[in-house]
């Protein structure tokens, strides 16, 4: 008997871990193959079959994209946008989840369905009302307009992950340093928040990646300040195929880096889900 249980959990450490290396490559593959036809020679990118290893390295590919007309501005612009939506989601959608996971109040079930309702419709069919809108508020062609537009598509994600966070920060913790002397508003910046951080990471890296790969908004709404996926898309249909795979790449490399600056505050969330 313990030589078949001890077989069982083997094959299932094994599954376990084959499924995770195979979800690792299906992820990474793409990256690896767009990384590689960015870093190769022009004439490497029309090969076939392509080498799965890089024979002919070089910046050229990237250096071409870098200077083109407005890639740099583009990024600046993007990086700001993205912070701005972080910024706008945290902070009105923290309180709307501590709101959600700690009172009672009539109509609450349904304002949390109202905000899964809300991911329901496409943003093209707002696209006229919105450029309208921000031409009458001075808001056209500028990042703020951009970033508000953000901020909104990603309100009812942070909004729904920080109340599901929440719920998990035992209220005794709350109501004892109420009791030591702290108000709401203390209490919830000196306990509850702290231990909340790991999700409010995870909901600030969705965020940024909602942000940053955002084109339909950033390509209505901006003619002269426009983000960088809206820049690679704008110059799409005239650029030879090694320009695109540059600006694939150059789009991916700020989002890992970002991921990769927070992910201890993940590693935590993980590890208490662990425990």
């Amino acid at each position: 008997m313990p030589s078949t249980l001890s077989r069982r959990y083997i094959l299932g450490r094994v599954s376990l871990y084959g499924g995770a290396i195979l979800l690792a490559l299906w992820t990474l593959a793409p990256l690896y193959l767009i990384a590689l036809a960015a870093f190769s020679t022009r004439q490497a990118t029309f090969q076939w079959p392509k080498p799965f290893l890089p024979t002919d390295f070089s910046i050229d590919t990237m250096q071409f994209f870098v200077n083109s007309r407005g890639v740099l501005d583009s990024v600046r612009n993007s990086i700001i946008v993205a912070l701005l939506t972080i910024a706008g989601s945290l902070v009105l959608g923290a309180p709307g989840g501590y709101a959600l996971a700690r009172f009672r109040f009539r109509g609450k079930e349904g304002i949390s369905l109202g905000l899964l309702i809300s991911k329901m419709f496409p943003t093209a069919i707002l696209s006229i009302p919105l450029a309208v809108t921000f031409l009458q508020l001075d808001l056209y062609d500028s990042l703020w307009g951009v970033a508000l537009v953000h901020i909104a598509m990603a309100l009812p994600f942070v909004i729904i992950v920080t109340a599901g966070i929440f719920v998990g920060v035992p209220r005794d913790l709350e109501e004892v340093a109420q009791t030591l002397g702290c108000n709401r508003l203390q209490a919830f910046l000196r306990v509850v928040l702290p231990l909340a951080l790991p999700g409010l990471a995870a909901a600030a890296i969705f965020t940024f990646v909602i942000s940053w790969n955002e084109v339909f908004a950033a390509t209505i709404l901006t003619l002269r300040n426009r983000t960088l996926p809206a820049q690679v898309l704008s110059g799409l249909n005239d650029s030879p195929l090694y320009y695109r795979y540059a600006g694939g790449f150059f789009m991916i490399v700020p989002a890992l880096i970002f991921i990769f600056l927070i992910r201890r505050y993940l590693l935590n969330l993980w590890g208490n889900i662990v425990r």
